[in-house]
């Protein structure tokens, strides 16, 4: 398998690990796209219109999203890719639209997924760090 089909199921699996109808999520998964120390970043506008920003470990994401994921249904899926390789390490950027139902018109958001992978020399590509905003 070539690093960027590597690399692209392990973009994929982590859209499929947070997607689908409200109820709880598989967290089982996140070994399959992130290594155990990796990190994820929500950013956002404060009350004020100034950056703020959320630094998460994956049981911290888990924890903070599940509450979202029980209630509602959430459906990210991706519009573009880009992958850059270099030795190992590798800078995915991938746009995303969420929906509350893959047959909706128009997605309730838009954003950009930035994503840091890294060769594990027993585990293949695995994501380190992600940080997302969504567009405005």
């Amino acid at each position: 398998m070539s690093d960027e089909d590597a690399i692209g199921a392990v973009i994929n699996e982590m859209y499929a690990m947070i997607s689908g109808p409200a109820g709880p999520r598989d967290w089982s998964r996140q070994r399959n796209a992130f290594l155990p120390e990796a990190r994820q970043v929500r950013t956002w506008l404060d009350e004020h219109g100034r950056p703020a920003k959320k630094i998460m470990g994956l049981d911290e994401y888990a924890e903070n999203t599940t509450p979202f994921f029980n209630a509602n249904n959430f459906y990210e899926i991706e519009t573009a890719r880009r992958i850059d390789v270099f030795g190992n390490m590798a800078h995915v950027w991938s746009h995303y639209e969420a929906r509350t139902s893959l047959d909706d018109e128009e997605p309730e958001r838009r954003g950009i997924n930035s994503i840091q992978l890294f060769r594990d020399p027993d585990q293949g590509w695995r994501i380190i760090s992600m940080i997302w905003d969504n567009e405005r």
